[in-house]
């Protein structure tokens, strides 16, 4: 009997003790911003960026794409055909194309400009996900305006 009532007691306790404390959790995880990305289920360097991302505390969700939907998902979106890369994302409205350095989607949201989103076209050895950065080439990043023209966003010497 006495052992019945310690462990409903401790039961109570210890569950009292988990409700207090999960607001407190969700707080000091400081979860970052949500980001969807679309991407070919095969594609290792796809999985890298995610990665490097769930890192920087951003809140990934993906979806499996490829072909010629994900070029239609692209196009639809103001992703111009020459600002291509192997996956896209979505956060806080803007679009991410290809394998964007995280800094540079923070100061995007940070700076919050009138534009469709960032692109690495192409997939350049040494950006986020594609290669060791101490051997990176350059590269550089691309906003890209609402009218599809594009201007460099940051550039990326060569390591």
């Amino acid at each position: 009997m006495i052992q019945d009532t310690l462990s409903r007691r401790a039961i109570l306790i210890g569950g009292t003790a988990l409700l207090a404390t999960s607001p407190l959790q969700a707080l000091a995880q400081d979860v970052g911003p949500a980001i969807h990305v679309l991407k070919d289920p095969n594609c290792g360097c796809c999985t890298a960026w995610i990665e490097i991302l769930e890192n920087n505390g951003f809140a990934v969700t993906t979806e499996r794409s490829f072909g010629t939907l994900l070029m239609r998902y692209k196009l639809d979106n103001g992703i111009p055909p020459k600002m291509s890369s192997c996956h896209t994302a979505r956060i806080e409205g803007y679009m991410i194309e290809g394998h964007v350095p995280v800094a540079d989607i923070r100061r995007l949201l940070d700076e919050r400009p009138d534009a469709v989103g960032l692109a690495v076209p192409g997939m350049p050895y040494g950006s986020p996900g594609m290669g060791r950065e101490s051997e990176r080439e350059a590269y550089e990043v691309f906003l890209i305006r609402r009218d599809g023209s594009t201007e460099v966003f940051t550039s990326y010497s060569a390591a």
